[in-house]
């Protein structure tokens, strides 16, 4: 990983300073403060290039002023029972947080449909709760621990992970070219959790085309990783998903506690109850329409373009050999 030296820290620091005003307000909502440690984050983003990194954020700044990122908080997807459904087939919540103070957000990649809405919404949402993060959860965990806190723990469930799932890499593709472009170095850790097998031997071909970076950063861990987790976390911030290991370490939800990817949990609601009172709207009385936010979604590099090529033609290997299984079948019958 690039060290970023202070030399190249000024540097930038000097070009930044030189930029219109409009720019310089959407640069505070994202350094939020912490004007070097955000240009830090580019910087490694762009192996401690100044030109580079500088033409990275000048671009991110831009596509924030041209979509009204800024703004985003204040338009929630209404109504509610709208919303619900997004946020059941996209699943994403905060279970808690490592002992270092870092927010831990679940990701359930196996169990995502992404089919209640259309992918303008999903967008929506993902970068609804990446501006949350950035300008209350992390703001928020720094103050609590009395040192900045910039980054997050993310815990991938890939329980449930069929095929099908390859129908939706264009929509994955586009957010994480989203994060990639625009927030940078905002996950200090992904950890993969209940991996089957068709995971297990893509991730095998597509790992090599990785960047270093992100390959550090990457653990797939056995089972629910439970036992891996608990050695950064406390139980009470573990995914329901790491909990129990077998069959049952799939199921969504429980007794006892409710589900983080659930509208119900407090991460949801109070995200909810905040872009609510940003809009300045109530829980309308009768269903109200509300057109998802357009967002122009930029093109994935030809890296990764080339990471996801080489994921569908596993993918597809896998699926060929699905759909001759009933050959198999006949064989053994017979």
């Amino acid at each position: 990983m690039a060290v970023v030296s202070q030399s190249a820290i000024n540097q930038l620091m000097s070009l930044m300073d030189q930029v219109d005003e409009p720019l310089k307000r959407t640069f505070q909502n994202v350094h939020q403060g912490y004007k070097v440690e955000t240009l830090e984050r580019f910087l490694k983003a762009r192996d401690g290039n100044v030109a580079r990194a500088h033409k990275m954020l000048l671009d991110c700044l831009h596509w924030r002023l041209e979509n009204g990122i800024d703004d985003i908080l204040s338009k929630p997807i209404v109504p509610t029972n709208f919303y619900r459904g997004v946020r059941e087939s996209q699943l994403i919540g905060v279970s808690g947080y490592t002992r270092e103070g870092l927010p831990v957000f679940a990701i359930g990649v196996g169990l995502s449909s992404f089919d209640k809405a259309s992918v303008q919404y999903y967008v929506q949402s993902h970068i609804q709760i990446n501006e949350y993060r950035d300008r209350v959860i992390l703001p928020a965990a720094t103050k609590k621990n009395g040192r900045y806190i910039g980054k997050c723990v993310k815990i991938l469930d890939m329980s449930g992970l069929k095929l099908s799932a390859l129908n939706q890499i264009k929509l994955l593709t586009a957010i994480s070219t989203v994060d990639d472009l625009n927030y940078p170095e905002k996950t200090i850790t992904y950890y993969i959790v209940n991996v089957p097998y068709v995971f297990s031997a893509c991730w095998k071909v597509v790992k090599p085309l990785l960047q270093e970076r992100t390959k550090l950063k990457v653990h797939v861990l056995q089972g629910c990783g439970r036992d891996e987790l608990l050695k950064i976390m406390d139980y009470s911030a573990l995914p329901e998903f790491c909990r129990r290991e077998g069959s049952r370490a799939s199921r969504r939800g429980g007794n006892t506690t409710v589900d983080c990817f659930s509208l119900d949990h407090p991460f949801h609601q109070q995200l909810y109850n905040y872009m609510k009172m940003q809009s300045g709207i109530c829980e309308p009385t009768r269903p109200l329409k509300h057109g998802s936010v357009r967002v122009e979604m930029p093109l994935a590099d030809p890296k990764k373009a080339e990471f996801c090529k080489a994921l569908a033609t596993e993918w597809k290997k896998f699926q060929n050999q699905d759909d001759l299984s009933w050959l198999h079948d006949i064989k053994i019958s017979d």
